[in-house]
């Protein structure tokens, strides 16, 4: 849907509005593909009255959040924006919009509306007043420099202090300076001077990630350098203190919903890629290999960007997968032989080149991923095929490859999709992971039953005591993993390493490695340690490495050490999801039982041991090691 906002989809959500209404999901796709700032902030506004739960589809929950807003400027404009971004973004948002410029009392006192919050994320929103001296001299500019750079400093040390309080994630930005600020000044060195000063202030901004894991940083100047809109209306902050425009203002919530998506774990994990059109220009059916568009000249250059950035993204942990309707042999051939191509075959994990439908393609890749649709974004030229996805998998994201070529790339790398919080090692080397799991399932195929190939799968599973290098995998288990996660407790960074350093937590981690190939940091387990009782606050594993019997090495791995210790139970908390089955059956298999009504609390006595290591695992851990 585009343009403005229809008569019908109006009416839906103020009927969502009434007590006792029913839910209606299929507002949500139409709310995503809304593309006018004023269209977005009249949803967002009706928005504030629908409880997001008549919203979500059957199964598909959205992710609650907390969000605080404290800026130096008047935002009111920027909320129902936000709203709309955050629910296109799959999270069912609690806002808070503090009052006009209080963002240095909201984070700098412990008592404050804010702090009370409890938020899970703060959007600290600042513009370029706020780090200019008042009434500041022309002819000065040294002063000027040190002011706005300890400004900065002083900025990101309340950001730090309040995530250090109170928990919570701060996402602060670069500030982009006004022109009048620039024109004010006549001479071009001057012009330059103020240049160089206000760098410097928004470079102390950039280095806060570098210091504080909780602290973030959106670089907005670069973000409105590259949009053709306004920094601010003049005659909005003379008269309301509003300091963006509403271009800006849409351009920061849409960006500010992605890095919650990314904070959330609901970033997209699979790029499915159509051919013709999307690829390479032409048809290769049709024109053959070497009649496809694809070289230095437009619109072949074109479509060489697209694989630019689509390879770019691959080595960062994006898996890029292949859905199109052809016959192999050409588009092996294209992959084999056209010297152009700047994708090649083993950047792909899969390939479905086939005549079937595609919603029935990007299903069967997803199962043999062993993912779910909703880690998939697919990005085709064809209205048609786009159509037929959205319909049949709406938890599949569709990105129409439209329009000129030339814009393709910037319309995928637009959407924050596949926006992460920070990169670890096993993103850079996930594709290759992927592709050894393809090789076992050709294993699994050929041997004679499941438990003659695990035999052969000379299976080994190191448990470690995390340290600080593996927080950041942990913290990303911890938010992208939900079939295997038995709480759904979505720890910070700070929280993980806090739990690392204490002599009453234990979090553990797990690599494990075969014929095939290494995993590190595949899953990990949060503990609680008290005398008499260990308590599993979570465990969690990555879906590469089910259906090998992995978890029950690890629970055993966990009891022996906490009986080592001289507990005489473990105790685990399963908190259903609506994707979190195979943990509820391990919770079940390994024998834990339930010792509360509700059946949230699960207990295992270590007398007798329970239940040893399957056969084929070589365990290997600080208690253990056994066969």
């Amino acid at each position: 849907m585009s343009g403005t906002p229809t008569a019908d989809l109006l009416a839906r959500l103020r009927r969502l509005t009434a007590d006792g209404a029913a839910p209606d999901p299929g507002l949500l796709p139409s709310i995503r593909e809304l593309t006018g700032v004023v269209e977005r902030a009249k949803v967002g506004g009706l928005l504030a009255g629908v409880p997001a739960r008549l919203l979500a589809g059957e199964g598909r929950p959205l992710r609650p959040l907390r969000v605080g807003l404290t800026g130096t400027f008047t935002a009111d404009g920027l909320l129902p924006l936000l709203r709309t971004a955050l629910l296109s973004a799959g999270i069912d948002a609690e806002i808070l919009l503090t009052g006009y410029g209080r963002l240095t009392l909201d984070l700098g006192d412990p008592a404050s509306p804010l702090a009370g919050f409890e938020p899970d994320v703060v959007l600290c929103l600042l513009h370029d007043e706020a780090l200019l001296p008042h009434d500041w001299d022309p002819t000065d500019l040294a002063v000027l420099d040190r002011h706005v750079a300890a400004r900065a400093v002083e900025i990101g040390d309340l950001a730090a202090d309040f995530a250090a309080r109170t928990g919570a994630t701060m996402l602060l930005h670069t500030v982009p300076l006004s022109v009048l600020e620039y024109r004010s000044l006549v001479a071009q060195r001057s012009r330059a001077a103020l240049g160089r000063a206000w760098r410097r202030a928004n470079l102390v901004l950039l280095d806060l990630p570098e210091r504080t894991q909780e602290v973030h940083v959106l670089d907005l100047e670069t973000l409105v350098a590259n949009e053709p809109v306004a920094l601010r209306d003049e005659r909005r902050y003379r008269f309301a203190r509003m300091a963006w425009s509403p271009g800006v203002e849409d351009l920061y919530a849409t960006e500010a919903a992605a890095f919650c998506r990314a904070l959330t774990g609901l970033s997209r994990k699979v790029l499915a890629l159509d051919l013709d059109q999307t690829l390479w220009g032409g048809v290769v059916g049709d024109d053959g290999p070497t009649g496809i568009e694809l070289g230095p000249l437009y619109p072949g250059n074109a479509y060489l960007e697209v694989q630019r950035r689509a390879k770019m993204l691959r080595r960062q942990g994006v898996l890029l997968a292949v859905c199109s309707k052809n016959s192999p042999e050409p588009v092996d051939r294209v992959f084999a032989e056209h010297p152009a191509m700047v994708l090649q075959a083993e950047d792909f994990v899969a390939q479905a080149v086939n005549w079937l439908p595609k919603d029935e393609n990007l299903r069967e890749l997803a199962h043999s991923l062993n993912l779910g649709l909703d880690s998939m974004v697919f990005f085709d030229d064809s209205a048609f095929e786009c159509e037929l996805v959205r319909e049949a998998l709406p938890d599949v994201r569709v990105v129409r490859a439209n329009g000129d070529p030339a814009d393709h790339a910037a319309r995928l790398l637009g959407t924050g999709l596949f926006d992460v919080v920070r990169l670890t090692d096993t993103d850079l080397e996930r594709t290759g992971r992927y592709r050894a799991e393809v090789r076992r399932r050709d294993g699994f195929a050929a041997a004679g039953g499941t438990r003659d190939f695990l035999d052969s799968l000379e299976l080994r599973v190191r448990v470690r005591p995390a340290d600080p290098y593996a927080v950041p995998r942990v913290h990303q288990l911890l938010h992208r993993t939900n079939q295997f996660n038995t709480t759904n407790l979505r720890w910070t960074a700070a929280q993980i390493d806090e739990a690392v350093a204490s002599d009453r937590r234990t979090v553990l981690v797990f690599d494990v490695a075969d014929r095939f190939g290494s995993e590190d940091a595949v899953g990990a387990v949060l503990l609680s340690t008290a005398p008499e009782q260990w308590t599993i606050d979570n465990f969690v594993m990555s879906c590469r490495v089910f259906s090998r019997g992995i978890e029950f090495a690890v629970l055993h791995h966990v009891a022996e050490r906490a009986a080592s210790r001289g507990a005489q139970r473990l105790v685990a908390d399963f908190i259903p999801t609506a994707r979190n089955g195979p943990a509820a059956a391990f919770i079940r298999e390994a024998g834990f039982t339930p010792v509360d009504e509700p059946g949230q609390t699960h207990e295992l006595l270590l007398e007798p041991p329970p239940r040893p290591a399957p056969a084929w695992i070589d365990l290997e851990g600080e208690t253990t090691r056994s066969r």
